[in-house]
């Protein structure tokens, strides 16, 4: 680049936005200069205007602020549906991708995103925070390595997002169909549908039960079940919801030689002393069961969250490191979410790869119908989601 920082500009300030915003002013992260923000709310840009130095230009759009071209790259925290087509127009005009999650609504668009991306030689990332979490890169260095053997079992109830009535009323898009495309599964999931497949792999089979409006006056889910399949037999349940309290975060895989469980800060390993197949066929007793060592797991305590994303992208743009995801990588959480809204629609198991034009003709058919509300000028401290 010939330079020794990245003059970022960032794409929406609402509560995501925001919050790069501060982490930046804040010096964590020491490569990036914003030199540019944007937002269609003008509450929004008054606060920039105010909060930041003369010398970052404030648009009132995405494209304007592109296409001005005083940006290196662009940070992308707007509403689902614009994430593609702004990521898209931002590599016509040369400039480096850092797309908030998810990475679009459905899989045909974001298809043609990675496509753009592809023909581009500049950096393409999502912002995937949870997999800078130690304990979720521990679990897939110990899943992926096969020092515990094959995956047999998964399961994880993710149920503390609890959000209450006036969080889904602060915001037009927020909880409908048109504006944001779903509920739960795109708007605080997309990061345990990339966990879930960065760490166990995609399913190759998906049955869902999605629950529209159940806790909530909202047109899109709030509450999911989903029982999924993997290509060597394994198999896993899936459970997320907005309206328990108190909710549960407990990520479990059973693998041949143990069983790791992460909950509540801690990554515990029940480690067998022999591989369970192995120990099924040759034990000579019907009730014996394999000798077990539960410990807790040593991470290197590391967890840089979106600081540490955006860091990781001014490196890789600067030649001084590598991603902690590459952009591509976010239609493989996408498409396990497409396939449980699909699956829970025609109301029958789902293969995947599966069918993307009639998910996509799906998901119109619900965005045509799509109410319209009058949002509240409400703006929430962040906790790592929309």
């Amino acid at each position: 680049m010939g330079s020794e920082f990245v003059k970022l500009g960032i794409i929406g300030i609402g509560n995501m936005g925001s919050s790069h915003v501060k982490s930046i002013l804040e010096g964590k992260t020491p490569d990036i200069r914003l030199v540019a923000v944007s937002d269609r709310r003008e509450a929004r840009r008054q606060w920039a205007k105010e909060t930041l130095s003369e010398d970052v230009a404030v648009f009132e759009d995405g494209n304007d602020l592109i296409e001005s071209r005083i940006c290196d790259a662009v940070l992308i925290a707007v509403p689902h549906y614009q994430h593609p087509e702004l990521t898209m127009l931002a590599f016509e005009y040369n400039q480096h991708v850092l797309c908030e999650k998810p990475a679009g609504v459905y899989t045909k668009q974001v298809r043609e995103m990675n496509e753009a991306a592809a023909k581009s030689d500049r950096v393409f990332a999502m912002m995937f925070n949870q997999r800078t979490n130690c304990l979720y890169r521990k679990m897939h260095e110990m899943v992926t390595s096969g020092e515990l053997g094959a995956m047999k079992r998964m399961n994880w109830i993710i149920t503390d997002w609890y959000r209450t009535q006036i969080y889904y009323d602060s915001g037009e898009w927020r909880a409908t169909w048109a504006g944001e495309g779903g509920g739960v599964l795109l708007n605080q999931c997309p990061h345990q549908m990339d966990l879930l497949t960065w760490i166990c792999g995609t399913p190759s089979k998906v049955r869902a039960f999605c629950h529209e409006g159940k806790w909530h006056d909202i047109e899109v889910e709030d509450d999911v079940t989903a029982y999924l399949e993997f290509e060597n037999g394994a198999t896993g349940v899936f459970v997320t919801s907005t309206g328990d309290a108190p909710g549960t975060n407990r990520f479990e895989v059973d693998m041949e030689r143990g069983k790791l469980v992460c909950e509540d800060g801690k990554l515990i390993l029940h480690q067998l002393e022999v591989n369970e197949r192995e120990f099924c066929k040759t034990a000579t007793g019907g009730f014996d069961k394999p000798k077990c060592t539960v410990m807790e797991v040593e991470t290197d305590g590391k967890n840089e969250q979106h600081p540490g994303v955006i860091n990781a992208f001014a490196d890789k743009i600067l030649g001084k490191g590598e991603l902690v995801a590459s952009g591509e990588e976010g239609i493989k959480g996408l498409t396990l979410s497409n396939a449980m809204h699909l699956s829970s629609w025609l109301d029958e198991t789902l293969t995947i790869p599966f069918d993307e034009d009639l998910f996509l003709e799906e998901l119109n058919k619900r965005r045509a119908l799509s109410g319209k509300k009058e949002a509240k000028d409400i703006t929430f401290e962040t906790k790592g989601s929309y």
